[in-house]
């Protein structure tokens, strides 16, 4: 597999707290692939979004998005990396003003165009159902109309790699379904590396191209999505998927 076709690599990534949670010896994400990262609560997925997004520095390791590697300065600043990167919450985070600026922030702060911004926020409403939304203030939002203009806000500047920490936990059916189908729709209309962590495991399967087993701070088992659902390597993976209890 050659350099250009790797996007993020991992390399002896530890996080220590109190004990460690996060050991990682070595993992490569590709470039243009959708990625579902699985695993019991406390298996470190959050965990390894929060350390690639720069949002706190690893206790050891180091992690290299296309080729460089990326760091936390002394004055707890990431660097110019973040800027081609972008991380949505479970519960998303928008600003005290209405949808079409939330939208818009990302654009403006990297001082795209005016016209292209306005272009550029009216597609992405409508790809996300709402743009007759877009003079509300956010603030005013369900749950699941909320977290679309948290997505369309983070794809807004077509960061090459997007993080998506559980993005439709506790969501409708139907928000789950379009937001899971503007995820697919990105990434093969931009080539747009998407990793997603998620506690649903028949979501990893409808939408992930791969899948990463995390257990215990650890990746179990990492590959192509049907290979690790119908015939994994480990038992551990295989109960997972089963639906029973890992130990």
């Amino acid at each position: 597999m050659s350099g250009k076709e790797i996007i993020l690599e991992v390399k002896n990534l530890s996080k220590v707290y109190e004990k460690e949670v996060l050991h990682i010896d070595q993992l490569s994400i590709r470039r243009g692939r959708i990625y579902g990262i699985i695993g019991p609560s406390g298996a470190g997925k959050s965990t390894l979004l929060r350390l690639v997004n720069m949002l706190e520095p690893p206790t050891g390791g180091e992690v290299y998005f296309q080729g460089r590697p990326i760091s936390i300065n002394v004055n707890g600043r990431a660097d110019a990396a973040r800027r081609e990167m972008t991380l949505v919450f479970q519960k998303p985070l928008l600003f005290g003003t209405s949808v079409e600026e939330n939208v818009a922030f990302g654009l403006k702060a990297r001082r795209f165009a005016r016209e292209e911004i306005r272009e550029r926020v009216d597609i992405l409403l409508g790809k996300v159902g709402l743009r007759e939304f877009a003079r509300r203030h956010a603030a005013t939002l369900s749950g699941g109309e909320a977290q679309r203009v948290a997505l369309a806000r983070a794809v807004a500047f077509e960061p090459a790699l997007l993080l998506l920490d559980e993005p439709t936990a506790n969501l409708d059916p139907s928000n789950v379904e379009l937001i899971e189908r503007l995820i697919m729709d990105l990434n093969r209309e931009t080539a747009m590396t998407i990793i997603i962590v998620t506690h649903n495991i028949f979501q990893a399967r409808r939408i992930a191209q791969e899948v990463i087993f995390m257990h215990e701070g650890r990746i179990i088992e990492a590959g192509e999505t049907e290979k690790v659902f119908t015939s994994p390597e480990d038992p551990r993976t295989r109960a997972f998927v089963e639906g029973r209890m890992v130990y």
